[in-house]
């Protein structure tokens, strides 16, 4: 339970990225719905499918160059209007579900503000060139030596 804590703030459903960045709850719009598949009579009785959905637009947590990162990033899993879904259906609790959910959209959205680190341009160093020359020149003669006519120059 410590670990999900890690995740989410204390009793509400705020969603904790980093250190410096948090989704505050109000932002979330989470909602119950039937799950497909097997289950039996559970299955038709219960709403344990929990769909999470989070405007990237009009989110006040994020400057705009996080936005524009995520709406980049995650430009196949949003909405028109920019919304991130997220669907949890895993489990017989709705509360697993939620909790699983939550995490899911934390992840997505960690993975998604990552900068990338520049390359940094190297040049192959003129010894290490001079070098590879020298090893294929020794192949050559190594397999020359190979042929039979080699011996009757």
């Amino acid at each position: 339970m410590a670990k999900l804590l890690t995740y989410f703030g204390t009793m509400n459903n705020d969603i904790i990225i980093n250190d410096t960045l948090s989704i505050p709850s109000q932002e979330l719009e989470i909602t119950a719905s039937r799950s497909g598949g097997a289950g039996g009579q559970h299955v038709n009785k219960t709403d344990t499918k929990i769909t999470v959905r989070w405007n990237v637009k009009n989110s006040n947590a994020l400057n705009d160059e996080q936005k524009a990162r995520i709406m980049q990033n995650l430009h196949k899993q949003l909405t028109t209007e920019g919304d991130l879904l997220v669907h949890n259906s895993t489990s017989r609790s709705q509360e697993h579900n939620k909790k699983m959910a939550l995490k899911s959209m934390a992840e997505k959205i960690r993975k998604a503000l990552i900068v990338p680190k520049k390359r940094m341009a190297t040049r192959v160093p003129q010894a290490a060139k001079a070098a590879r020359v020298d090893t294929k020149m020794h192949r050559g003669v190594i397999k020359k030596l190979r042929n039979k006519n080699s011996f009757e120059e």
